[in-house]
């Protein structure tokens, strides 16, 4: 599992590739992005084989986990988790 930071004021977009779990062939069906409490899914995109969610919230000290599920076209399944540092990012 990857760790990002973000600030709490930030509103950022974090991409899955799923490109090499899918194959030649296969590409995604649907995807479905869920979050811990305290942290806010604003948007979230998929392509044939990408998923992308935009994220704001959360509150400075604390980490949270971003979950997302895809279905394939040829009905397999997977979920990958990001977790989200909530922190003072310096400019």
């Amino acid at each position: 599992m990857t760790t990002f930071i973000k600030d709490s004021a930030d509103v950022k977009d974090y991409t899955l590739n799923w490109a090499a779990r899918l194959g030649d062939t296969d590409t995604i069906s649907t995807s479905v992005w869920t979050a811990t409490d305290g942290l806010t899914i604003d948007i979230d995109t998929n392509t044939d084989t990408t998923t992308t969610v935009w994220l704001s919230g959360g509150t400075r000290g604390r980490s949270y986990t971003a979950f997302n599920t895809i279905v394939s076209t040829e009905g397999r399944s997977w979920t990958l988790a990001l977790t989200i540092a909530v922190q003072v990012v310096a400019a």
